[in-house]
């Protein structure tokens, strides 16, 4: 199965349950990581939000189409890695990992090299 294995980086963050990430899950764990390690290594993201999803409203009634663009969603599956880092010491990286999984909807799990 792709991406279950690090590629990147010595660190990684890895899901241990399936779901749909949106958008702003994802950015919100990315801009903790990046706050934390302040321009010391170097941050992967290995999943993409690129899956619309669309909203009519729980007042609405049947018909009327498909509803506007609510956000964007990354399907994850159980074993994804999700983030990966590199070039800090252990501790470091692992609470910068620690951190961004707070900010996930998710288990996960913190896998190293």
């Amino acid at each position: 199965m792709r991406g279950t294995r690090l590629s990147f980086g010595s660190f990684g963050l890895k899901s241990e349950e399936a779901k749909w990430l949106k958008a702003n899950q994802l950015e919100a764990a990315r801009k903790v990581m990046a706050r934390f390690i302040q321009r010391g290594g170097k941050i992967w993201m290995r999943v993409f939000p690129d899956k619309p999803r669309t909203s009519n409203g729980g007042t609405k009634g049947m018909g009327g189409g498909r509803g506007a663009l609510s956000h964007f969603v990354a399907p994850v599956e159980i074993g994804r890695v999700i983030f990966e880092i590199d070039g800090l010491p252990e501790a470091t990286a692992r609470e910068a990992l620690r951190l961004g999984a707070h900010k996930l909807p998710i288990k996960t799990r913190i896998v190293s090299r």
